[in-house]
C-alpha cells in the first residue's frame, strides 16, 4: 500500500536524485477476477506486461480505507516516535541498481502472525485494521496464483499458493509513504525518485495506492510509463520467482 500526506518532510530530502519524465500509459490490462476468462486474460497480461489491474477482487473497501487512515496517523507522528519502530520494520532506504536515494519512508514486516514484528505493528495500529487487511489480501494472493497456475497448466493448481501459505513463507507487507519535500522547487522542475528502479523477488506483488500518481513500470521496449492510479483496485506485478520458474 502507498500513502501520501502532509507531514514534515524527511531529513534526507536533499539527497534525492532525479529521473526522466514519463507518459501516462492507458494500456494497462484490466481484469475482472470474476470473469470466466480471467485465467486466460491473466496469463496474457503476464506474458505481455508482467503487470495488470485487478477489479472485483473481493477485498472490502472498508479494510483499505481503515488501514490507510491508521497508516497516515503513524507517518504523521514526530520522527523521534517513528524511529522507535525501527526494530519492527520502520525505515527509509536506498534501492535499485543505481543506489537511488528513496524519497520514501516505510513499514516492512513479514506477514507470519507469529512474528514479533507483525504483533508489534498490530499493537501500534488498530489491530483490526492490520489483521483484516492482511488476511483479505493474502486470500486474494492465493486465488490469483491458483488462477495463474490454471492458465499455465501447472499441476497441482495449489503449487504456488502452497508456498505462500507455508508458515515459513517470506511474504511481506509493506506500507510506503512519500512525504512532501520542501526542496522540490530547488530541483528546477526535475522529477523525483520516490522508490528507485527495481524488480521484486517474490512470486507476485499486490499493490494498492490512493489516488496519487507515481507508480511506473518498464515496458518490453525499455520505456518507462506511469500507471494511472486507482484506489479501488489492486495492481498485480509478476515477481522474479514466477518469471524464472516459467522460463
Amino acid at each position: 500500500m502507498v500513502v501520501l500526506s502532509q507531514p514534515p518532510a524527511l531529513e534526507h530530502c536533499s539527497l534525492i536524485k532525479t529521473c526522466k519524465p514519463t507518459c501516462v500509459f492507458s494500456g494497462i490490462p484490466v481484469i475482472d477476477l470474476r470473469d470466466p476468462e480471467a485465467k486466460t486474460l491473466i496469463v496474457k497480461a503476464c506474458e505481455e506486461y508482467g503487470f495488470f489491474k485487478l477489479i472485483n477482487h473481493g477485498v472490502p473497501m472498508e479494510f483499505m480505507t481503515r488501514l490507510e487512515a491508521e497508516a497516515l496517523s503513524f507517518f504523521n507522528l514526530p520522527q523521534s516516535d517513528k524511529d522507535k519502530a525501527t526494530p519492527f520494520g520502520y525505515g527509509s532506504n536506498k534501492i535499485g541498481p543505481n543506489g537511488d536515494v528513496g524519497w520514501i519512508e516505510y513499514l516492512l514486516v513479514n506477514t507470519n502472525p507469529q512474528l514479533t514484528s507483525l504483533k508489534t505493528l498490530s499493537e501500534n495500529f488498530c489491530s483490526y485494521a492490520v489483521n483484516d487487511y492482511i488476511l483479505a489480501v493474502k486470500r486474494l494472493a492465493f486465488e490469483v496464483v491458483e488462477i495463474m497456475a490454471d492458465g499455465l497448466e501447472i499441476e497441482p493448481r495449489n503449487v504456488l499458493s502452497r508456498l505462500l501459505r507455508d508458515e515459513k513463507s517470506d511474504s511481506c507487507f509493506r506500507l510506503n509513504h512519500y512525504p512532501p519535500c520542501p526542496q522540490l522547487q530547488a530541483l528546477s522542475g526535475r522529477n523525483l525518485i520516490g522508490f528507485g528502479e527495481h524488480t521484486d523477488p517474490q512470486i507476485i506483488s499486490i499493490l494498492r495506492s490512493n489516488n496519487t500518481s507515481g507508480l511506473q513500470i518498464c515496458l518490453r521496449d525499455r520505456t518507462w510509463v506511469s500507471v494511472p492510479p486507482d484506489q479501488t483496485s489492486f495492481f498485480i506485478s509478476v515477481g522474479d520467482a514466477l518469471q524464472a520458474g516459467n522460463e
